[in-house]
């Protein structure tokens, strides 16, 4: 396991303003988290914790290599004094390895949040997921009391769906830790590109064929209706909960929800109605093959997520998103097309 780094800059020193942890700040999510942390005069430091430490220098913020797995370093410290613990860390892949990402995203949450309790942070912001919801309506919206059992067939689902459990238990062994559990849908911006192609696509699908030119046509799927959102937006969700006194679960999502039509659309494509059996297959054979990280088992979860509401967020934590699920979409793609990525491990570009 790898130890607590020395800092790659010198800690922030002690002033005014909130101070606040982010658990797996180099990726999507946690590189749009860090930056507006950053650049919020309400937040006096920022301490990034992440597998390996970027080059990327926001203000205001200090870096540490720290593992979360089990037999990784003491937690507890690094959280002292803290305001905030926003825990982000997630691992993807392998997903031919199951007890792997277990390892990190089940057993390795728990850690984070035994140690938020143990240093006495007041505030634990964690990333749940869409994929948290067990199947729902496509044709209506639910709230934040859909049950939260996810689609056990899938490695993602099913480790989001248990974390939300032991979530339950936490806030009641530990009630005066006010947990928020974000639960946004899918999460796009063109920095993501690169990795989100390598944890989903892999080497089967370059980025340069993501065009109209070469998409003349989008199959619809029974069940292809999902909820997007660019992740700066997601992100500002993460900084107003820091703020504002709010716990429980909130659902984020951009307009409008996306289907086969949307997608075609964004590629100037016609779409035309297709069973999911062959598509399944097909991933399926690619996935044995070991040609497509992504499992077939995730696919049929995507096409039995709940479309959500968002109306809590909106009332409660202040929250719209800037942009529409297809803004977000348009800017992934066009990164995609370019191989864009950021100076960290896991967003590190690739053409």
């Amino acid at each position: 396991m790898t130890p607590p780094s020395t800092p790659r800059t010198p800690p922030p020193s002690a002033g005014s303003g909130a101070r606040v942890v982010v658990v797996g700040a180099t990726g999507n999510v946690g590189t749009s988290v860090v930056r507006l942390l950053a650049d919020d005069p309400a937040i006096g430091s920022v301490l990034g914790l992440a597998r390996r430490v970027p080059g990327w220098q926001p203000p205001k913020t200090s870096w540490r290599a720290v593992d979360i797995e089990p037999g990784g370093p003491d937690l507890v410290p690094l959280f002292a004094g803290a305001d905030a613990v926003i825990h982000l860390a997630w691992k993807f892949q392998p997903t031919h390895r199951p007890a792997e990402t277990w390892r990190t995203n089940v057993l390795g949450s728990s850690r984070v949040f035994d140690a938020v309790a143990a240093a006495g942070v007041p505030a634990l912001i964690h990333a749940s997921s869409v994929g948290a919801y067990s199947p729902g309506p496509k044709d209506r919206m639910v709230d934040e009391s859909w049950p939260t059992h996810g689609w056990p067939q899938a490695a993602y689902t099913r480790e989001k769906a248990y974390l939300e459990r032991l979530l339950d238990a936490y806030e009641h062994t530990h009630p005066g830790i006010r947990v928020v559990r974000m639960r946004p849908g899918f999460l796009f911006k063109r920095e993501s590109a690169s990795e989100q192609r390598r944890i989903f696509a892999g080497r089967l699908l370059p980025g340069r064929l993501v065009r109209a030119s070469v998409i003349p046509a989008v199959p619809d799927l029974p069940g292809l209706r999902f909820q997007a959102l660019h992740t700066d937006d997601a992100a500002a969700a993460y900084l107003a909960a820091v703020s504002r006194p709010v716990s429980g679960a909130f659902n984020l999502a951009a307009e409008p929800p996306v289907d086969a039509k949307v997608l075609a659309g964004i590629f100037d494509a016609r779409s035309f109605p297709m069973p999911a059996a062959p598509v399944r297959a097909a991933l399926a054979a690619a996935w044995r093959l070991r040609l497509v990280p992504a499992s077939p088992d995730l696919f049929d979860a995507v096409l039995r997520l709940p479309l959500m509401d968002c109306s809590r967020a909106r009332e409660e934590l202040g929250w719209e998103p800037t942009r529409t699920s297809v803004e977000a979409l348009q800017e992934f793609l066009a990164g995609l097309r370019d191989g864009e990525g950021m100076d960290t491990a896991p967003l590190a570009a690739h053409p």
